[in-house]
């Protein structure tokens, strides 16, 4: 457990560890090392940066690039100056990603080189965007980060922070077609902390920590920042190459790793897995996605160290339940369950009126705690939608065992959940329909070996028309995010619906899910 009052703002982790363990060594990128106090002393810079660019307090910064050490230079600096920063997943396609610059009306944006040539193509339609910087420099027009950074003073602002200040804000996809901002603070921060410590984060400062998940993710962004709070040297990776993963591992003597199963199946499948020395793991974080029950056994009797399973979601700053390593033990059976709810979280299963399920009783997954979000950004609508009575409507189905161990059962809204990325199938359906020849459409996820759920849609065609899978994926890969492109497509002569007119998902997901005994993965 941290010696630190975990009740403090975010940003006074950089400050503590800065003056606790000033030459431990805090982050190590592609050789690059920085220690605690030379992190500290840039987030200051940065800050300053931020202030001097007429940053006010509350004001949104973005960032749009791989993994990199410098995004905890930004993240420090944005949390000294009281901005929040926008976490722009770098998977989006052009129009998705001026969506959400412009909606969370990001003021400046720090941009990785991969993503140049996409940031100037939408330049334009940014208004309200006043500067991009180039984290990687070598960008005719845009100051480089580095330099931009080191001609500011390294005096740290000091600015008074309260509880309920914004500090990231995320980016999930949302049911109406339009992604969601999700507004987390110093106090969801705060709660994720403690949940943490109190149970499965019991982690000695110098211990070797991999931050190997993308930073728009909230999963990605924790594990950073929890090993920033724990005094632990973080090794950052860029991009997810299993290749890479396993050399790094044995190469810094990792002990502590978060991984979406995807990963997991990939580095189990990896011809260098059975050369690569792993006895440095001392815990497997995994979540984000439901796990397959063979590929888990597989994995503890491969990586040999303790595993443990965190279920959260972006709206409750990935925090709700955990399963601890001793859950793991096959005749347990408990490898099916997310765990059990982290401390300071309470959960229910509620049917359609909000009336508590039973034991073994399918019903909506809800949940009230601290580090539930403070709202949907500039979406008053949506957020109380969402929460309900001092309660958080997870969109989850799920259910309690007599021990108390949560299940997830099936997805009460239709978000599909594809190698840890989450698909609203609204997204896609709003992309196709752009497409003349597409009269109807409806997507669904259906089992993968290894995505867990692949995005398929059953399309209706329009009258004479001959349009072929291939050319309606080929469209579909200009309209929207890649891991969003249907991966494979259906024909039929018209979707099955009720009544009202709402198409029966559940009908066209039956026959590809039939003999599971959950309908997610």
């Amino acid at each position: 457990m941290a010696e630190f009052d975990l009740r403090r703002p975010l940003a006074d982790i950089y400050r503590h560890r800065a003056a606790a363990m000033p030459n431990a060594m805090a982050q190590v990128f592609d050789g690059r090392k920085t220690t605690y106090g030379e992190l500290d002393r840039r987030a200051s810079r940065v800050a300053q940066g931020l202030i001097a660019e007429g940053c006010r307090p509350d004001s949104r910064i973005g960032f749009m690039g791989k993994n990199s050490d410098l995004y905890f230079e930004l993240l420090g600096g944005s949390l000294k100056a009281k901005n929040a920063i926008v976490g722009v997943n770098w998977r989006l396609a052009g129009p998705e990603a001026a969506y959400v610059l412009n909606d969370s009306k990001t003021e400046i944006l720090f941009v990785g080189a991969e993503f140049y040539e996409l940031v100037a193509s939408i330049r334009a339609e940014v208004p309200g965007l006043r500067k991009i910087i180039a984290m990687d420099g070598g960008h005719a027009d845009w100051p480089a980060f580095e330099s931009w950074r080191d001609s500011f003073p390294d005096t740290d602002p000091s600015l008074e922070h309260a509880p309920d200040d914004d500090i990231i804000q995320l980016y999930t996809s949302g049911t109406t077609g339009h992604p969601k901002g999700v507004q987390l603070t110093n106090a969801n921060y705060s709660s994720i902390a403690e949940q943490a410590a109190q149970s499965w984060a019991d982690w000695a400062p110098g211990s070797v920590n991999f931050v190997c998940m993308p930073l728009f993710h909230v999963a990605g962004v924790n594990v950073g920042v929890l090993g920033l709070l724990n005094g632990l040297e973080n090794i950052v990776l860029k991009d997810v190459d299993p290749g890479e993963i396993l050399r790094l591992i044995e190469a810094h003597r990792i002990n502590i790793a978060f991984m979406v199963p995807a990963v997991i199946l990939f580095l189990l499948h990896h011809p260098d897995i059975k050369k690569t020395d792993l006895s440095s793991l001392t815990q497997v974080l995994y979540g984000a996605s439901p796990i397959a029950e063979d590929l888990l056994l597989e994995a503890q009797k491969v990586f040999g160290c303790d595993f443990i399973q965190v279920y959260g979601l972006t709206e409750t700053t990935g925090g709700a339940t955990h399963l601890l390593p001793e859950d793991h033990a096959p005749e347990r059976g408990k490898l099916r369950s997310c765990g059990k709810p982290n401390p300071g979280v309470e959960i229910r299963t509620v049917d359609a009126e909000g009336t508590p399920t039973g034991v073994g009783e399918v019903g909506e997954i809800v949940m009230r705690s601290e580090c539930v979000m403070k709202g949907y950004w500039n979406r008053p609508e949506a957020t109380a939608e969402a929460s309900r009575d001092g309660w958080f409507y997870t969109g989850d189905a799920g259910y309690f065992d007599d021990e108390g161990f949560l299940y997830i059962h099936d997805r009460v809204k239709d978000m599909i959940v594809s190698g840890g990325e989450n698909v609203y199938p609204a997204e896609v359906e709003n992309a196709l329909f752009g497409h003349a020849a597409v009269a109807d459409v409806a997507v669904i996820g259906v089992p993968d070996e290894k995505w867990g759920e692949a995005v398929k849609a059953v399309v209706v065609r329009g009258p004479g028309s001959d349009v072929t899978a291939e050319d309606i994926i080929s469209y579909a890969k200009t309209q929207i995010a890649g891991y969003k492109v249907p991966k494979s497509i259906d024909f039929i002569e018209a979707l099955p619906r009720n009544p009202t007119g709402k198409v029966l998902r559940r009908q066209l997901r039956e026959p590809y899910w039939k003999g599971r005994d959950r309908n997610v993965s």
